[in-house]
Parts: C-alpha cells; structure tokens; sequence
C-alpha cells in the first residue's frame, strides 16, 4: 500500500471517530455546560492516553524547541476547534456542521501548496472544487439556513486547518501518542478553567455513559488525525476528509431521525466520487 492509500485509509478512520464522537456529544442535547463536559471527556481522556501510552512504551517528552513551538500552535488551534466546533453541534443538525467541515480539503491543500509548498496537480484541485460543489448542494447556504452558528463552523475550519498544518511540520522522530497526549491535557486545562465559570450538573447514568464514551472515541480521532497528517500528500489524502459528511449522514438518519432529501444524496454522491477519482489517480501516476 503506498503512503498515500494508507493515508486515506487513515482519514476515513479518523472521520469515523471524529464523527461518532460527535455523534455522543450531541445526544446530551446540551443538559451539561460545555466547560464541565469537555473537562469531563478531556480529563478521561488523558488518563486513558497515559494508560495506552504506558502499555505501548510510545511516549517522550525528549523533543526538541521547534517541535515544541509546533505542538503548542496545534494543541492551541485543537483549543479553537474544540470550541467552535461543539457550540455549533449542540445547535445544528449533525450533517449540516459536518458538511461545513467539509470545505477543509479545500482549505489545507491550499495552505499546504502556499505555506509548505507542497505540491497541488490541477487534477487534484478540480477533484477537491467538485467535492465542494457537492457539500454546497447539502448545505444550501441562504437567509434561512446559514446562522450565527455556520460562522462559529467556519471558525472550527479555520483552527483545524492551523491544526493540520502544524502536524504536517512535526519531525518523524515526534511521537504521535506525545502530540494526543498534549492535545488531551491542553483542552482539558483549558476547558477546566471554563467550567469554574459556570453552574456544574449533576450526571445521570445516561450523560455518564455518553460522556465516557465520548472520552474513548476522541482518544482515536486524535491519533488518527496526527497520524494522517504524516502520511502522503495532503493534497490527495485531504479529499477523504469527505467520508466525515457520509458518516454524519447515516448516523444522523440513524441517531436523530434525520433523512437527507435527494439533493443531499446527490451532494453526498459527489463528495464520495471526488475520493475514488483521487484514489484512482493516484493508482494511474503510481502504476500500482
């Protein structure tokens, strides 16, 4: 398998769990205040990564200033991300936020080509301007639709695209269980200092279990996404990104009761044939 298959392969993987993660957040419907949850799932979070760090051996802090530097812009950027990202959840449709997500192929290949110079083919940036088409087809943007909320979505693409290109600085020596364990503490420091703003709640079993579980899915999504930014080009992994709005169209059929109308299937058809037309190309260029 070529660095860039197993690239996409691990983009998926982390779509999935970014996805169902989400898919827990939103079930709490808000009944707990954001600080108090994501401190919850953060502080779980970590003592799961400590626990997993241990038992693999995979973990040092013996890394150098740059890499510092770099892992503190990401974990502030996963700060942001985290943020934006779950206030817009609680508050729109779970395909909806997601599909606004999907602009970020778009956004870290190009920041990729014009901050890291990577390389970005005309094929490549057709294949990621069609996938776009196709979200803008789900998302319909309109007086009606685009809220204050779709602005705090946009703010989550901006952080993450930060996010992703700072991994991709990372040096190869960096491990990647140190870079989720970071990612981890930060948020859960910082979202700590937010919670002693605000009411905490009681748990039920039902927010516990929610939470909890959310805790362990947000543990892969962060590997996951270190992981990919390693692998290949971003500019042919970044379109499976795409995957992120499937996952969040079944679950929300599934979860919520929400059934997409056909020009969403249209829109979401779009973004999956945008992902095998890269895959394909690569396989051509590759002669694999």
């Amino acid at each position: 398998m070529s660095p860039n298959s197993f690239g996409a392969l691990l983009m998926m993987a982390s779509m999935a769990s970014f996805t169902l993660n989400d898919t827990l957040i939103k079930m709490t419907d808000g009944a707990v205040p954001l600080g108090q949850m994501l401190f919850l799932r953060g502080a779980l979070s970590v003592a799961l990564i400590l626990i997993f760090a241990r038992w693999l051996g995979r973990i040092s802090f013996a890394i150098g200033r740059a890499d510092w530097s770099r892992i503190a812009v990401r974990s502030g950027a996963e700060i942001g991300a985290a943020y934006f990202f779950i206030s817009a959840l609680l508050n729109m449709p779970i395909a909806n936020v997601t599909a606004i997500l999907q602009a970020l192929p778009l956004t870290v290949a190009v920041a990729a080509a014009v901050f890291l110079g990577e390389p970005l083919g005309w094929r490549r940036m057709v294949a990621i301007g069609v996938g776009l088409v196709g979200v803008l087809l789900i998302v319909r943007p309109g007086a009606e639709g685009f809220s204050v909320w779709s602005l705090y979505a946009l703010g989550a693409v901006a952080c993450v695209t930060v996010r992703d290109l700072a991994t991709r600085r990372l040096s190869v020596s960096v491990p990647t269980m140190t870079v989720t364990l970071m990612a981890a503490v930060t948020i859960t420091l910082f979202f700590g200092a937010v919670s002693i703003t605000e009411p905490w709640v009681a748990l039920t079993p039902r927010l516990s279990v929610l939470i909890g579980g959310a805790a362990v899915l947000i543990i892969g999504a962060y590997w996951f996404s270190v992981q990919v930014m390693r692998q290949g080009d971003i500019g042919f992994i970044a379109p499976f990104r795409y995957t992120g709005l499937v996952f969040a169209l079944i679950l929300g059929f599934v979860v919520f009761g929400d059934w997409p109308d056909a020009l969403t299937l249209v829109g979401a058809g779009i973004v999956v044939a945008t992902g095998l037309f890269t895959l394909y190309r690569e396989r051509r260029v590759s002669g694999r």
